[in-house]
């Protein structure tokens, strides 16, 4: 099959189409799944920057999220047929091969059948950002109606689902954004304060907005000093929960001062290690999102569609940082 395969670690050039060995079914509760597209996702740029995850051998094939047509199921397989539309979040970290490619193969358990109402493209740009919105707010946040909720890069990929779901769970949704069209954009979602963080100070922004008591739960997507502005932002006794690594600078003296809960989101850590029940409860997740997306209650934002074979130039484009919602590979 073709594919994209990451030759060594390193510049957005080290992704090179070639051929790859046709995956087969191993297990009895695989599916042979026929890939339509590939999402793209910062996590990609990551590992193609720094190496893989596992001691393999390179080549390797990038990309978490597909969506595809199941072509073969395996003898046990339950809740799939050949022909049947699905998407996913599964390899791609450099084990089992990504999905940047023709074919991909996947346990059932970890798989959702796609939105109908969506794209190809658009329904493998979802999954990662869908799991990450859901545990971060529902799991990590434990978001209930009526609460105040700060979400940092709104208008991002994670940011743009996450603001959805705060409004679907009942919460009122600050959020930082970057630009006087990306306030138009998070307010067409729902949120009901945009803050221009290029201009204002978030702080006091957010602070002026709840009366000075500070939002319920914090969501920083972003990392660096977005951190120490959720703590600084949100209420006695809050929630903050992060997706990314603090740095030396975090201000840890007003999260503890203030007595802050402070979680961690990363989506991947089932995968990563191997939680099956984690993973197959990532899959309802996605099934759950799939009902939501059909009856026209969430939406993913798909900015630009690539041939796969210019996943070098989709790279360049997530590293630029000015992506609204997702990008996305197309697979002919």
């Amino acid at each position: 099959m073709k594919a994209v395969l990451m030759t060594a670690a390193g510049a957005p050039e080290v992704l090179q189409v070639g051929s790859a060995p046709d995956p087969i079914i191993q297990r009895d509760t695989e599916l042979l799944i026929r890939l339509k597209a590939a999402g793209i996702n910062p996590i990609d740029t990551k590992i193609r920057q720094r190496g893989i995850f596992y001691p393999n051998p390179l080549p390797a094939i990038l990309g978490c999220d597909g969506a595809g047509i199941v072509e073969a199921v395996g003898s046990a397989v339950q809740f799939f047929r050949v022909g049947d539309e699905v998407y996913f979040c599964n390899g791609g970290l450099g084990g089992h091969p990504g999905t940047y490619a023709e074919y991909a193969t996947v346990d059932e358990k970890f798989v959702a059948h796609k939105p109908a109402s969506l794209s190809f493209a658009a329904a493998a740009a979802a999954p990662l950002v869908l799991i990450t919105a859901w545990e971060a707010l529902y799991d990590r946040g434990r978001l209930e109606a009526g609460r105040q909720v700060l979400i940092h890069a709104g208008a991002g990929g994670v940011g743009h689902v996450a603001i959805q779901l705060a409004k679907l769970a009942g919460a009122t949704v600050c959020t930082t954004v970057s630009s006087p069209e990306k306030a138009a954009f998070v307010s067409q979602l729902g949120a009901d304060h945009g803050i221009l963080y290029r201009q204002t100070d978030v702080v006091k922004s957010v602070l002026d907005w709840t009366a000075g008591e500070g939002v319920d739960l914090a969501l920083d997507t972003v990392g660096g000093a977005a951190l120490s502005q959720s703590f600084a932002s949100t209420r006695v006794y809050g929630d903050v929960v992060t997706l990314l690594a603090p740095d030396a600078n975090t201000d840890w003296k007003t999260a503890r001062d203030r007595n802050l809960r402070v979680s961690y989101e990363l989506m991947l850590t089932p995968m990563l290690r191997e939680l099956v029940e984690a993973q197959q409860a990532q899959a309802k997740i996605l099934q759950q999102c799939t009902r939501l997306i059909d009856q026209e209650q969430l939406k993913i934002h798909l900015q630009q569609t690539l041939p796969f074979t210019e996943a070098a130039t989709a790279h360049r484009l997530i590293e630029s940082g000015s992506m609204t919602g997702k990008l996305a590979l197309e697979i002919p």
